[in-house]
C-alpha cells in the first residue's frame, strides 16, 4: 500500500483537454484526507491466497503476477471484506475521486506522464493514436504489474493493464458530486458502477486520467480487476 497525502484537485476534464467526455464534467474542486492505495492491481498470486482460488480465466491471461481479472463488482468487494478480515484492517474499494487524484499524483495533464501517452509507459492499444503520439506497440495481453514505471506517487499501472472498479455509481456527470472525496453513493442509475485507468485492449484516450465508464456491477471480462483502498494507518 502507498500513502496518499491529504490534498485538493480539480477532478474531471479542463474546457481544453483532447477528447474530453461530458461525463467528465464539470471539472470541480475535492478536497481529501490521506488515504492508502494499493501499489499495484491486485495480482491473481494475491486472489488466489484470500480468495481460496480465481476466477475463471483464460489461460493465455494466467500468471501469479498478473492482475487478476474477470472480476466483478461483487466479487471484487468480497476479497476486500476477506482481506479486511485477514488483516484486521479496513480494506474497500477505492472512490472515484480518490482513484482520480491518486492518478493524476499532482498533475493536470491528460495523464499522469503528460500531455500523451507512449506504449513505453504503459500497456494499451497503441496503434490507435492519441494527440499526435506515435504509433505504438499493441502487446494484446496483460503485462505484469509493476512493468511499467510509476506516477509521481509511486502508483504502477494507472493507465491500461486493466479496468479498476470503484465504490461509486454511476452519474452521467459531476453535477452535485460530493466534494470530500467520498464515494458517490446516492440517485445516479444504481445498476452500474465505476470502473477507472482503461486496459490492454483500450486506445490511450480512454485511459486518461480523467476517463470515466459506468459498467454493470456483473460485467466481468480479461480487461476488468481492481485495486484496494485503506484509510486506516497501517502498523
Amino acid at each position: 500500500m502507498v500513502e496518499i497525502p491529504a490534498g485538493s484537485f480539480l477532478m474531471g476534464s479542463s474546457d481544453f483537454e483532447t477528447e474530453k467526455r461530458q461525463n467528465e464534467t464539470p471539472q470541480h474542486e475535492v478536497n481529501l484526507k490521506t488515504f492508502y492505495l494499493g501499489k499495484f492491481p491486485v495480482t491473481q498470486a494475491q486472489w488466489f491466497v484470500v480468495m481460496k482460488g480465481l476466477p475463471e480465466i483464460n489461460e493465455v491471461f494466467r500468471g501469479d503476477d498478473l492482475p487478476v481479472v474477470n472480476v466483478w463488482l461483487e466479487k471484487a468487494i468480497e476479497f476486500c471484506v476477506k482481506l479486511s478480515i485477514l488483516t484486521g484492517e479496513n480494506f474497500r474499494l477505492p472512490g472515484e475521486a480518490e482513484w482520480e487524484y491518486a492518478c493524476r499524483a499532482g498533475t493536470t495533464t491528460p495523464f499522469s506522464f503528460g500531455a500523451s501517452l507512449t506504449t513505453d509507459l504503459a500497456n494499451f492499444n497503441g496503434e490507435q493514436l492519441f494527440n499526435q503520439t506515435l504509433k505504438g506497440e499493441f502487446r494484446k495481453h496483460l503485462t505484469p504489474v509493476g512493468h511499467f514505471p510509476p506516477n509521481a506517487f509511486g502508483l504502477y499501472d494507472m493507465h491500461g493493464n486493466v479496468w479498476e472498479w470503484c465504490a461509486d455509481i454511476w452519474h452521467e456527470n459531476y453535477s452535485g458530486a460530493p466534494n470530500d472525496g467520498s464515494a458517490w453513493l446516492v440517485n445516479g442509475d444504481q445498476s452500474y458502477c465505476v470502473q477507472r485507468g482503461g486496459s490492454w485492449l483500450d486506445r490511450a484516450s480512454n485511459c486518461r486520467s480523467a476517463f470515466r465508464v459506468g459498467d454493470i456491477a456483473h460485467n466481468n471480462d480479461h480487461i476488468v480487476g481492481l485495486r484496494v483502498c485503506l484509510t486506516k494507518n497501517i502498523s
